[in-house]
């Protein structure tokens, strides 16, 4: 079973969900080469995010991305369930930190907790080097098949 759900719950952009769940699924069938997946992906505000990073995992203010595993085992390793938050406001600040844009920081945050739930660690070093360059190679290859810019849905678009 596939199921991919994209909630977008925050106001500070306008985003183009019909979009990046088609980027995503990609990501998930061509680049992951997932057999079956639930996912739900949650687009933030800072409010929102800092609320979920107290109550789950005890920690003061927002962040960029949280995942959380569902699978409990299940499945075997070409199997996902789970949700990603991300921070849109998080992603507004450090793409001007970072001079990139917005959305591919947005992407970045979603490719990065999709890692996060196929069991890749970013607490020490090493792994934390491991993963950055999965997410990397991940994300070039999604530039390469989508226009990211197309993500920011413009005024008078339903």
């Amino acid at each position: 079973m596939s199921e991919l759900v994209v909630r977008n719950r925050q106001r500070v952009r306008r985003v183009n969900t019909p979009l990046l769940r088609r980027i995503v699924r990609s990501l998930l069938v061509e680049d992951v080469r997932l057999e079956a997946h639930e996912l739900c992906i949650h687009l933030v505000g800072l409010v929102e995010m800092a609320r979920v990073n107290r109550r789950y995992l005890d920690h003061a203010g927002s962040t960029d991305v949280i995942a959380f595993d569902h699978s409990e085992g299940e499945g075997g390793s070409r199997r996902l369930h789970g949700e990603v938050f991300v921070c849109v406001d998080e992603a507004i600040f450090n793409a001007s930190q970072f001079r990139t844009t917005w959305q591919s920081e947005v992407l970045r945050y979603i490719v990065h907790g999709i890692l996060h739930l196929r069991g890749h660690d970013d607490k020490r070093p090493a792994a934390r080097r491991r993963m950055k360059i999965e997410e990397n190679r991940l994300l070039r290859a999604l530039t390469r098949r989508f226009t990211l810019s197309k993500l920011e849905r413009r005024r008078g678009r339903a």
